[in-house]
């Protein structure tokens, strides 16, 4: 009886807990959610993000977080160690300087919260140089407005008066040996380092919940002091925090953190999902003569769907359409549905979209084409469309500096000379920017140097306007499922161009299957319309793949050969969101050994596409800019024009 009592006192309480809230987690200075510097076995939502910027003693972060699953927790992080020396040659001009460090963080839920805590296990920068190498297992557990967190970690953040014995030792001796000596210093993956040591240390932390805008957190914390990173010496085994929520996505926190130091973290977070509003249907105005099918043009080009051709069968409705904006096909049935209604239509509606006069989906067949009245048909019109805007353009963690960037003035237009033949331009200005003493070279520059020099680039923004993009594209759809694109002109910032595409897609599968080849050069250091002596034909084999299971994923395998020169398989696994959301990562194996490679041993990185402020921002992160594995940066594929008309998965 008194163990049933103590369940249901569990079980109540648990329903008053903040559990996973996303108004009550907030993220820790690694850029993990969690305490000061301890994490917890709490999670944001799927398609969650954020940016924490932390200010402390040596070490300063700057951190990406995302959630492309909500059990999963993926970050990327930048870090500058103040008063620790890049590297220990006296000759060597690029010592002089502050260290600068980058990696990525993972964690992955094993348990929710129920009757027991939640359980989670991560990793804390899983590759490289493993200053921040650690690894941990923890629980996590709320009752009202408190919210317990108990746990055990290694590597880093074993630094505990209180550890003991590794308890995986006992399942194979090796956990009681962590390497010392690292892989690499720039980005392999050293799994025998992976939750083991001699011993483990144990943690514990609560936070409370003050009120909406103010959250307490104290920890016991278990950081190696100086460990590789150079701390002080803890003068006390707690930190504690105070963390303001400015609104429900800016947090400011300020920690006292071993004693030693306060410092300063700034935080911006989002779960998109729940701050993306649901598509506001347009009303348009009508005059009291409009046919219905005028109304319900004028309803669908209100709200950015393009009529082409309007067909009307015995007992049902063909429309023809283009859009270019909605970012997913929910949005464009609800339109469709809402435009038929408003405009008085009782026949149900049949479609075929188009883009860029690729069939992306049909409804109808041929015979219903042929048996139908035709109703409407667009004439064809060039159409410009242009937009300027300001833009950031980061260049983190060089050898010179921590941050190094660009504020410019940037123009986008677009030329339609038929719907499925365009000109589209980039061109660029730098109101502002810090690349005029990017001097250190790159230590490797094998099979060729396409990417490595992209330092010369930038130290170019500030001679005047330059092109970002100038390129003609033609797209045909010469039979059904079939579709080619074929571009030329200026097609990124280091190159030029000339090639096509083909794509096998059929609406009813999730797989898709094409090819590409390019014949490029590479562009000058001014950007505009010089180039140099370096050219080749890029080619690959792809393959696409949208998963619906139990773990939802897009999948693309490429394989052929690169910018430069170098042959070999890239793997790319990403998750998208109806909001536009999208977070990936990807690797590359070529033909290039290891030694030749160098430091990093290989190509692989993290990209992401997040909705802020209304506009998307897109960045992918490398741990080193290398020439292996390098691919065209294509304003679009034909698989991205098509697959955003496939269902969300």
């Amino acid at each position: 009886m008194r163990k049933l009592v103590f369940i249901f006192i569990l079980s109540f309480f648990s329903y008053l807990s903040f559990s996973d809230s996303f108004s009550f987690n907030t993220f820790n200075n690694h850029g993990v959610v969690g305490l000061v510097n301890m994490p917890t076995a709490r999670f944001y939502n799927e398609s969650a993000f954020g940016f924490t910027f932390y200010n402390g003693d040596p070490d300063q972060k700057i951190t990406m977080t995302s959630s492309p699953f909500d059990w999963l927790e993926a970050s990327v992080f930048y870090t500058n160690i103040q008063d620790k020396k890049y590297c220990s040659f006296d000759y060597d001009p690029t010592c002089n300087q502050d260290y600068k460090d980058k990696g990525f963080n993972f964690k992955f839920r094993v348990k929710e919260e129920g009757v027991l805590p939640s359980i989670a296990i991560g990793v804390n920068d899983i590759a490289g140089t493993g200053l921040y190498s650690s690894e941990y297992i923890v629980g996590s557990y709320g009752i009202n407005k408190t919210d317990f967190h108990f746990g055990l970690s290694w590597g880093a953040l074993n630094g505990s008066k209180r550890s003991f014995k590794n308890p995986f030792g006992k399942i194979d001796k090796n956990f009681y040996k962590r390497p010392i000596i690292y892989a690499d210093e720039g980005g392999q993956f050293q799994p025998s380092r992976y939750f083991s040591g001699e011993t483990v240390s144990p943690f514990f932390g609560v936070s409370y919940a003050i009120n909406e805008k103010h959250l307490i957190k104290l920890e016991y914390d278990t950081t190696v002091t100086p460990g590789r990173v150079g701390y002080e010496e803890a003068k006390q085994d707690f930190s504690l925090g105070l963390d303001f929520n400015l609104s429900k996505n800016f947090t400011i926190g300020i920690s006292s953190e071993r004693g030693n130091y306060t410092s300063i973290r700034f935080t911006y977070k989002n779960d998109s999902k729940a701050s993306k509003p649901s598509y506001q249907y347009k009303e348009p105005n009508h005059n009291q003569t409009d046919s219905k099918y005028v109304r319900f043009i004028r309803n669908l080009n209100e709200n950015g769907i393009g009529v082409n051709k309007i067909l009307e069968g015995a007992d049902q409705i063909g429309i023809e359409m283009s859009q270019f904006v909605h970012p997913n096909l929910d949005i464009i049935d609800e339109i469709i549905e809402k435009a038929s209604y408003n405009a008085g239509l009782v026949k149900p509606i049949k479609t075929d979209l188009r883009i860029v006069d690729l069939k992306a989906r049909s409804e109808y067949d041929k015979d219903f084409e042929r048996n139908s009245k035709l109703i409407y048909q667009r004439q064809a019109k060039k159409k410009f469309k242009t937009n300027t805007r300001l833009s950031l353009r980061p260049f983190l963690a060089s050898r010179e500096e921590f941050f190094k960037g660009a504020l410019m003035i940037e123009n986008i237009s677009e030329y339609s000379f038929l719907d499925n033949f365009f000109f589209s331009s980039n061109l660029k200005y730098s109101v502002a920017d810090n690349f005029d003493d990017l001097k250190y070279p790159p230590v490797n520059t094998y099979p060729a140097q396409v990417r490595s020099d992209v330092k010369d680039y930038l130290k170019n923004f500030s001679e005047g306007v330059f092109i970002g993009r100038a390129q003609f594209d033609y797209h045909l759809s010469p039979k059904k499922d079939h579709h080619i694109m074929m571009s030329a002109g200026i097609l990124e910032e280091m190159f030029n161009g000339a090639g096509f595409e083909y794509l096998y897609y059929d609406q009813d599968l999730n797989y898709a299957v094409g090819f590409e080849i390019f014949e490029v050069k590479k562009r000058d250091y001014m950007m505009r319309f010089g180039t140099l002596d370096y050219k080749n034909v890029t080619s690959h084999l792809n393959f696409y793949y949208r998963n619906y299971g139990r773990i939802p994923f897009d999948a693309k395998i490429s394989y052929g050969e690169y910018l430069a020169g170098d042959e070999g398989l890239t793997i790319d696994l990403s998750r998208s969101f109806s909001n536009g959301t999208k977070f990936g990562i990807f690797a590359s194996f070529t033909d290039v050994s290891t030694d030749e490679f160098g430091e990093g041993s290989f190509d692989k990185g993290i990209y992401f596409n997040i909705p802020v402020f209304g506009n998307l921002i897109n960045y992918s992160w490398r741990p080193l800019t290398k020439d292996p594995g390098a691919k065209l940066n294509r304003k679009h594929s034909l698989h991205d024009l098509l697959v955003r008309f496939r269902p969300i998965n």
